[in-house]
């Protein structure tokens, strides 16, 4: 069992950056390098949409092309955290942004749909003002 809890949302003004974080718990007999983790963020109206990905040990990251050169995606084993680092925000990056751990095999498959995620978090709000 995995508990995921984000933090660092807030009200921002276009062109300025945010920093999401997510702090895990985990059940004993996992650790969280178990988990590849990923980030989800979801608009009033829409569903939710990918975001990025990590790997277990951050050797392999990969972005949604909306946000790729923007966000940054990093993580800290020792400390169960990861972070989401958001540039230049927009106006069309306003959503509730969701943090979730896969213990899924997807296989040689990057995790990017919602389904690829056993665990997740209740999200943080970010909005962006013009």
């Amino acid at each position: 069992q995995v508990q995921l809890e984000e933090s660092g949302g807030g009200l921002v003004q276009a062109g300025d950056s945010l920093r999401l974080s997510c702090a895990a718990s985990i059940a004993s007999g996992r650790t969280f390098s178990d988990y590849r983790m990923g980030w989800f963020r979801q608009a009033p109206g829409k569903e939710r949409e990918f975001v990025g990905t990590i790997s277990w040990t951050g050797g392999s990251i990969y972005y949604a092309d909306s946000v790729k050169g923007r966000f940054s995606i990093s993580r800290d084993n020792a400390k169960m955290m990861v972070y989401l680092q958001m540039n230049s925000l927009q106006p069309e990056d306003t959503a509730v942004y969701y943090c979730a751990a896969s213990g899924l095999n997807t296989g040689l498959r990057t995790p990017t749909f919602v389904g690829d995620y056993d665990y997740w978090g209740q999200g943080t709000q970010v909005t962006v003002s013009s």
